[in-house]
């Protein structure tokens, strides 16, 4: 799995080594590399939103890949639209359809983001997403879940709680074995849009009642939904951050989006994913170990939306 920040992150982070920069210290792309930059965003983003679009079309939706698309909100055109984020100047791109005057502003020939143009909103916004990415990143990781959360979403055969999935993918078990497994142990999910989303008879098995005012005290860096947010937050701090970093969360939380579905009790076989059988023992551990790998690879990701969100709001 792809985590590093790509060909413009590297070189923001070593633009102090660069001679193409300006006095205030913004990185400076020609006309023919931000092109290039921004070719290269679409034709990879389009692997990958094409293939929706078709889906989306003909009602035929993909239970793992547009998962990123319906539920965390952001429109293909949206994920397809490349921005440089902030500190860059772009030479010769005039305001527009992409570049909108709303956050852009051109002087002296080149054109940059403008964060004294944001909107108070907008700044709150990136406040918070702030102060969970810094929480979320000083709080120790816990481990152990299983992905319980995708179970009690089944329990009982809730069709208005999450069986979202029931016309498409069976259950491995029978959903009287489902239930006596959720039954079976406490479960320990942190993660309130996980939680919400509970069959009304599982919410009490949780160990915890997660709510949304609390997501600053809960969430911790070893939830695989936590971690798998980073791409939605990226998302609401666009364009600001930048097309390079939503792009690495996005890749990101297609992966944990999979184990997230393998650990399922869905049955993923037939879209070509093989079950972690967390009912089992060996199951268990492969899930964790997984899990484990998640977390660490998120912590680069999330340091740098810490990072740029730190400078734009600065």
């Amino acid at each position: 799995m792809k985590t590093e920040i790509s060909d413009l992150g590297l070189l923001l982070a070593d633009r102090h080594k660069k001679p193409n920069q300006s006095t205030s210290g913004d990185l400076i792309l020609s006309s023919k590399k931000w092109k290039q930059l921004a070719s290269q965003h679409r034709e990879r983003a389009e692997r990958w939103t094409l293939p929706y679009r078709k889906r989306r079309a003909t009602g035929q939706m993909h239970p793992i890949y547009d998962f990123l698309f319906i539920y965390y909100r952001n429109k293909p055109s949206q994920l397809e639209a490349w921005h440089p984020g902030h500190g860059v100047r772009l030479e010769e791109a005039p305001l527009g359809e992409t570049f909108k005057e709303a956050y852009y502003r051109v002087e002296n020939s080149y054109t940059s983001l403008d964060p004294s143009n944001m909107k108070e909103t907008t700044r709150h916004r990136l406040q918070m997403a702030l102060r969970l990415c810094q929480s979320v990143s000083a709080r120790s990781p816990a481990f152990g879940c299983f992905g319980m959360h995708e179970w009690a979403m089944v329990y009982q055969g809730d069709t208005e709680n999450e069986v979202r999935h029931a016309e498409r993918l069976p259950l491995r078990l029978s959903q009287a074995a489902t239930d006596a497994f959720v039954r079976s142990r406490p479960i320990k999910c942190s993660h309130f849009d996980a939680f919400r989303f509970f069959s009304p008879d599982a919410k009490d098995f949780n160990r915890s009642q997660p709510s949304k005012d609390a997501r600053l005290d809960n969430e911790q860096c070893g939830c695989l939904h936590t971690n798998m947010d980073l791409y939605k937050l990226a998302t609401q701090c666009m364009p600001w951050v930048g097309s390079e970093l939503l792009w690495v969360c996005f890749e990101y939380a297609l992966t944990a989006r999979q184990l997230d579905m393998q650990a399922s009790p869905y049955d993923c076989t037939s879209l070509g994913f093989e079950p972690i059988k967390v009912e089992t023992s060996a199951g268990k551990l492969k899930y964790e170990r997984q899990q484990r790998s998640l977390s660490e690879a998120a912590k680069p990701l999330r340091e740098e939306l810490i990072t740029r969100l730190e400078n734009i709001l600065a």
